[in-house]
Formats: structure tokens, C-alpha cells, sequence
């Protein structure tokens, strides 16, 4: 009986572990989208090899040692950023439960009670009880369902890692971003203080030339009116300024303060090739759409719960120690109990199908999301090399207009002074000369910031 026992042991043994191998329902393939054969299409200025922009670290593609400073306090304090890691931690936290579920729960329970009865007043008994046991309880996963609440949490996790790492790209580009115009506004402020001052210079030959006789009033109106008119551009430029300096303080994660920055270069030089890597790298590089993907891992791993939900589940306690009625007597009454439970939804089933159709619609979103992030990755990366293509043409043709403009207002300066041409002719070019400086400037901002989006775009910034 003794050997037929230990094979009947065996035999149960082999069954179990066989059954816990199974796995039921529909395991996660990565959907499969036609991706573009390269990521610069049409535009072959851009290389195509498997190198990319993005492989380069934030430090190595910045070079402003304040805006380093910068964007390493953001990476530090920055809320936003906090919060991802603390989230971070939580369901790293919560991933441990659902994989301690898979193993059996071994407790230890204690218990004394001292009871005594007196019914009718004479009639006095005791009805002590101590308890010393282990238990062991184990849900058998015979179809897969905790391995799935496993699988669940471990995406769950993975997309918060992914969700902190495709924040930071985002605010190292925002910092970057941010830094840069606000160099480029105080160009702008710095050009519009000159205009002021090149503008009391004209008031004032305007009011010699008035009081001479050589002009009428109206030129000398008109003058005032130009003064005023460039003098409300200063305090609106501060404003933003300030604004500016308070937008970048609140993503470093400080009380606003004005910003140590440098001066804005005469111009950027941007390289004549640019690696961007392959298409199917840049779903690698990019944390957002990884996150998307480890969403739609999770909401498959929701509909694998709910399939597995209809069938049984069974259940293993185990208890060993001893109870007694004496405390004394406790270690010479030894207990022991084995039970197993199986638990079979009849009257609930149709919740538990209501709750798998559920689960699959959320699934299906889940696909539609991860698409829509593929897509959008593709379509940041095509906006990033246009315009990285045509930056350096804009910022040529803006250049051109500068010094032509400035030519044309030297001239117009000598010719105004000597009577040939009037004040309206002298204010158009210098109108068209203050336009043009401005213009340039924004032409230096903007070959700065296309060099911030193509580097987020290709997913750099996060390592």
C-alpha cells in the first residue's frame, strides 16, 4: 500500500506540474506594419545607414555649457519627472505581488482563548482553546491565469519605465527649446533697443530740418509717431522675457528667477549629412512607442485573465500543529489537515463573458494606440528632416535680405540727408531693415530648435 501511495503521489505530481505548463489563451505577437523603406523618403541629404543622430548622448549634441547646466537641474528636480519615478517604483512594487501569487503562501497562526461558562450558578466549566499551526494554501494555475496577472504587471511596469524615459527626451527638448528662444528674444530685445535709438536720432534730424524749413510738419509728426511705435515693442519683448524665464524655471523645478544664459551666435552651422538610422531602429529608439507597445502587452494579458477566469480554479490548504484544550498538553496534540477546492462560476458566467468581451475591445484600443504611436513617430521624424533640409536655405535667403537691407538703408540715410528722398521713403527702409534683423535672428533660433526636434523625433535624449 505503502509503494502504491508514494506512485499515486508521483503520478499526482506529474499531472499538476503538466497542467501548470499550460497556458491558455492568445499569446502577444507584435503587429505587423509596413513600415517605409527609409526614414528621408525623397530627401537625400540625410544618411541612411543604420547610425543615427540619436545615438549620440544630450551632452555631446549640446554644447552650451549653461543650457548643460540646465537641463541637468530638470533632470534632477523636475516634477513631472519625479512623479514617473515614483510611479515607477510602485509597480515595481505591485509586479512582486502578482509574481509571489504564482508560489504557495505559508503562514503561521497562534491562538490562545481562555473561555469559562457558569450556567445557573453552580455549574462552572472551562472551555479553553490554543492553537499552534502552520498553513499552506496554493492556487494551482492549471490554465494560466496568474502567470497572465504576472505578464500584466510585468508590461505595466515596463510601460512606466518607458513612459519616465520618453519624459525625459520630452523635457530635454523642451529645455533646449525653451533656452534658445529665450537667447533669441533677447536678440530681439537688443535689436529693438538700437531701432530706439536710431529712431531719437532721426526725430532729431527730422526736428532740425523742421525748424530749418527744409521739411514740413508732417515728416517731423511722422517721426514721433515711428518713436512710440518701435518703443511698445520693449516693455511686450520683456514680457516675454519674463514669461519665458518663468516657463523654464517651472521645468527645472524651481520658483521663478532669471536665467543665466549666453549670447545668441551669429549663426549655426548644421552639418551638410545627418544620420537618421533605419525605420525599424527608430521604433527602438523611440520610448513612446516601446510604452505604447508594452499598453497593448498589458491589455493582451487582461484578455488572457478573463478567458482563463471561466474555468475552475482549485485551490490546495495544507495545516500542521497542534490544539488542545490545555496550554500544557499543547505539543501532545498534534493536528494536521489537507483540503483542495475547486471553484466553478455558473451563476456568474455571464459576467465573466461580459468581462472577457470587455477585455478584448480594450485590447483592440490598445493595437489602434500603438498604430496611431507608430505613425506619429514616423510623422515626427519626416517633419524633422523637411525641415532640417530647408533650414539652412531660409536661413541663407533671411541673411541675404539682412545685408540688402541694410545696404538699402545706408542709402536711403545718405540720400534722406542730402534732400534727395523724403522721411516716408527713409522709414520704409528702416521698417524693412528692423523686419529684416528680426527675421534673421529667428533664422539663427530656428536652425537651433530644428536640430532640438530632429533629435527627439529619432527618440535621442533618454539613455
Amino acid at each position: 500500500m505503502r509503494k502504491y501511495t508514494i506512485l499515486y503521489i508521483i503520478v499526482f505530481c506529474t499531472v499538476l506540474f503538466t497542467l501548470g505548463g499550460c497556458k491558455l489563451g492568445k499569446h502577444y505577437v507584435r503587429p505587423d506594419m509596413e513600415l517605409p523603406r527609409t526614414l528621408s523618403g525623397q530627401l537625400d541629404s540625410l544618411g541612411a545607414d543604420t547610425l543615427s543622430i540619436a545615438d549620440l548622448p544630450w551632452e555631446q549634441l549640446y554644447t552650451d555649457t549653461l543650457l548643460h547646466n540646465l537641463i541637468q537641474r530638470t533632470l534632477e528636480y523636475n516634477k513631472d519627472l519625479l512623479m514617473a519615478t515614483a510611479r515607477v517604483k510602485e509597480l515595481a512594487a505591485l509586479k512582486r505581488i502578482d509574481v509571489a501569487n504564482l508560489f504557495p503562501e505559508v503562514g503561521l497562526r497562534v491562538y490562545g482563548e481562555k473561555e469559562g461558562d457558569n450556567y445557573g450558578g453552580n455549574n462552572y466549566s472551562s472551555d479553553d482553546q490554543f492553537d499552534l499551526k502552520a498553513t499552506v494554501s496554493w492556487e494551482l494555475d492549471l490554465w494560466g491565469k496568474l502567470r497572465w496577472a504576472r505578464d500584466e504587471s510585468l508590461a505595466d511596469f515596463r510601460a512606466s519605465m518607458e513612459n519616465r524615459r520618453a519624459l525625459q527626451m520630452s523635457l530635454i527638448a523642451d529645455v533646449a527649446q525653451a533656452y534658445f528662444e529665450l537667447v533669441a528674444l533677447d536678440n530681439e530685445l537688443n535689436i529693438v533697443r538700437q531701432t530706439v535709438d536710431a529712431r531719437r536720432e532721426s526725430l532729431h534730424l527730422a526736428r532740425i530740418r523742421y525748424e530749418g524749413g527744409l521739411t514740413s510738419e508732417t515728416a517731423f509728426r511722422q517721426a514721433q509717431v515711428e518713436l512710440a511705435r518701435t518703443e511698445t515693442l520693449v516693455p511686450d519683448l520683456e514680457r516675454q522675457i519674463t514669461l519665458k524665464e518663468n516657463d523654464l524655471a517651472l521645468l527645472i523645478g524651481e520658483y521663478p528667477h532669471r536665467m543665466g544664459r549666453s549670447v545668441l551666435p551669429e549663426d549655426v552651422r548644421l552639418p551638410e549629412t545627418l544620420p537618421v538610422g533605419l525605420p525599424s531602429t527608430l521604433l527602438e529608439r523611440r520610448p513612446d512607442v516601446r510604452q505604447a507597445e508594452q499598453q497593448l502587452i498589458a491589455a493582451n494579458a487582461a484578455v488572457g485573465i478573463a478567458y482563463t477566469s471561466l474555468f475552475p480554479t482549485i485551490s490546495l490548504t495544507a495545516q500542521l500543529g497542534a490544539e488542545s484544550e490545555e496550554l500544557s498538553d499543547l505539543l501532545k496534540s498534534p493536528y494536521h489537515l489537507i483540503s483542495g477546492s475547486l471553484l466553478q462560476p455558473i451563476v456568474g458566467i455571464a459576467k465573466n463573458q461580459a468581462r472577457l468581451k470587455a477585455r478584448k475591445a480594450a485590447r483592440e484600443r490598445a493595437l489602434y494606440a500603438y498604430e496611431k504611436a507608430v505613425l506619429s513617430a514616423f510623422k515626427d521624424a519626416y517633419d524633422a528632416i523637411a525641415a532640417f533640409n530647408k533650414m539652412q536655405e531660409i536661413y541663407d535667403s533671411r541673411l541675404s535680405l539682412e545685408r540688402s537691407s541694410r545696404s538699402a538703408l545706408d542709402l536711403a540715410q545718405l540720400q534722406y540727408v542730402n534732400g534727395v528722398i523724403g522721411y516716408m521713403d527713409l522709414l520704409d527702409a528702416q521698417r524693412s531693415y528692423l523686419d529684416a534683423q528680426i527675421g534673421l535672428s529667428n533664422a539663427v533660433r530656428d536652425k537651433q530648435i530644428t536640430i532640438v526636434h530632429l533629435y527627439k523625433a529619432l527618440g535621442g535624449g533618454w539613455e
